[in-house]
């Protein structure tokens, strides 16, 4: 349960901006797109190792600088 205590003359706008970061940072959402589908272990893997190939690429680059 997500928990965001307010303070007395606080306004609800920021209050509920405090309140979507949170939930967001909880990746809740993030999950339940994923659980939505089911998805291949070898995809994921895929999916994985094209991500570390792109980010060891930028840090080359950025090392080549």
């Amino acid at each position: 349960m997500i928990i965001v205590p307010i303070k007395e003359g606080e306004n609800i706008e920021r209050s509920l901006k405090k309140l979507k970061r949170k939930f967001e940072k909880t990746g809740v959402v993030r999950e339940l797109r994923a659980r939505k589908q089911f998805t291949k272990p070898s995809v994921v893997a895929r999916g994985k190792k094209l991500k570390a190939i792109y980010v060891q690429g930028l840090r080359q680059a950025e090392m080549d600088k």
